[in-house]
């Protein structure tokens, strides 16, 4: 009989397992190495503007952070802002913005959101591994500037 509880509780253990084990699944993670590839491409673009970048991870953490010189201090929050709302809602900010403008304001309720054009997911294989955030320029020049970085992994 304690045999037979051993054998009971091994495959108990076993079966627990695999499940866990199939539970669990691979995912690409955007490298501080690649943060400063995408902040430099993102950068190059910038040439004389006056901009933050800030690069984020899947979660909206910030992994990077530049602020141009003569930029203003305000654009860090709003930079770090924009790149989080594409990372965590995998989609352009530029997107809420553009809800808003059209009488969606309940978009304004959204928890962890900031609507304003400049931010953009960063994707390899259709998945979103973070974002770039620019702002300090008109809402055009930033999202041209947060573009030309998130391309800079294609």
């Amino acid at each position: 009989m304690k045999q037979l509880t051993m054998l009971a509780a091994a495959m108990l253990l076993i079966g627990t397992t695999a499940t866990v084990h199939a539970q669990v699944i691979d995912k690409k993670a955007l490298t501080l190495e690649a943060a400063k590839k995408i902040a430099a491409e993102a950068d190059a673009k910038a040439k004389k503007a006056r901009v933050v970048i800030a690069v984020v991870d899947d979660g909206g953490h910030l992994l990077l952070l530049e602020r141009l010189d003569d930029t203003q201090v305000a654009s860090v929050e709003v930079g770090v802002g924009k790149a989080r709302t594409a990372a965590i809602f995998r989609r352009p900010s530029r997107e809420f913005e553009e809800q808003i403008k059209n009488g969606r304001i309940a978009a304004l309720a959204l928890p962890g959101s900031t609507p304003l054009q400049g931010g953009i997911p960063i994707s390899v294989d259709g998945k979103v591994i973070g974002a770039i955030g620019v702002s300090g320029e008109t809402p055009a020049q930033d999202e041209s500037i947060a573009i030309a970085g998130a391309n800079a992994l294609k």
